[in-house]
């Protein structure tokens, strides 16, 4: 990249907006078990770019509700698709966004909370839906979901706290089961997961160190950041690996210039958008968390992100804190 390195905020506005217009191209089509996904990713990077009303609200408040599984009573990806718990959060996320909730009303609100709570096994883990696949990223979902709608529970969050603890492996890192491989996206879900839960007092001063020090060690010598061990930076880490830090309370663990360097650099200069590394194709996922881990690191007035949610602190400054009063 020519010159010295700035933040193309309104290329990757323009780019944002252009993803729902590319309905000729063959991967649109192949995207569409990520695409309520996509709008949430695209809508939280344009908030914390301070350009939310770039997408049409009433559009896409239209197009989540059409995601509804009558049959699970919760959220698909995309009409006529299956509903999971990430596409569910996803889906309460983009509404709470806009403070849309009410227009779910009570008999679907019931039947969303039942479908999460008909999720959780038995050792207080979370299944995704009934085709039983478990991982922390599951309890995250699942708690964060419940506490954006108001609705966690002791019933729900006590054997799920349990669940995560019994992920926190020896090296300081969580894996995505009891005895899984160490995963910086582990590390955020669980974490994640404990702070909304209000729990992350069971973690002692010794874990809570050892924590930081393995998510620090992710900062490799170009200034990105990795998910494990031996593995090549990737801009998405820059989310998921300051946010777990700063859940704990050692964000400044981190370069902040090196990691600032790496994001920058990742960005096309011409149609705008972020990369995984330098030189590659860009997309809505990396361009989220790129521009989130730089609102985490203060970069550029951008506007603050809530670590713990992912969403704009101006919009979780209204969720109510577990246990609720």
């Amino acid at each position: 990249m020519s010159g010295p390195l700035t933040l193309f905020k309104e290329k990757h506005i323009r780019y944002i907006q252009s993803l729902d217009t590319r309905k000729h191209n063959f991967e649109y089509w192949l995207t569409e078990h990520l695409r309520l996904n996509g709008i949430y990713w695209g809508l939280t990077a344009l908030c914390v770019l301070d350009s939310p009303e770039t997408f049409a609200k009433e559009e896409v408040i239209e197009f989540v509700l059409s995601c509804w599984d009558t049959k699970c009573g919760a959220f698909a990806p995309f009409p006529r698709h299956d509903a999971h718990l990430l596409t569910t959060l996803s889906a309460v996320q983009i509404l709470a966004t806009y403070d849309a909730l009410d227009i779910l009303g009570e008999d679907r609100k019931i039947r969303l909370i039942s479908f999460i709570r008909g999720n959780q096994l038995e050792d207080g883990s979370f299944q995704g839906d009934r085709f039983g696949e478990v991982d922390t990223r599951f309890v995250y979902t699942a708690l964060s979901a419940l506490s954006i709608l108001g609705e966690l529970t002791p019933e729900v969050v006590d054997p799920a706290v349990e669940f995560v603890l019994k992920c926190y492996n020896f090296d300081g890192g969580f894996g995505l089961c009891p005895n899984a491989e160490s995963h910086a996206a582990q590390a955020f879900t669980c974490l994640g997961a404990l702070a909304i839960a209000n729990k992350l007092d069971v973690l002692s001063n010794d874990q809570l160190e050892e924590i930081g020090w393995w998510l620090c060690e992710r900062q490799l010598p170009e200034g990105g950041l990795n998910g494990r061990p031996s593995k090549l930076p990737d801009v998405c880490y820059s989310w998921w690996v300051l946010s777990s830090l700063a859940i704990i309370g050692r964000l400044d663990w981190i370069n902040y210039e090196k990691l600032t360097e790496f994001i920058l650099e990742c960005q096309d200069e011409k149609k705008g958008g972020i990369s995984d590394r330098p030189e590659n194709e860009v997309d809505v996922f990396h361009t989220v968390f790129g521009v989130a881990g730089l609102s985490l690191m203060g970069y550029d007035n951008l506007v603050p992100i809530d670590p713990i949610y992912c969403m704009p602190k101006s919009v979780t400054a209204k969720f109510k804190k577990y246990p609720y009063k």
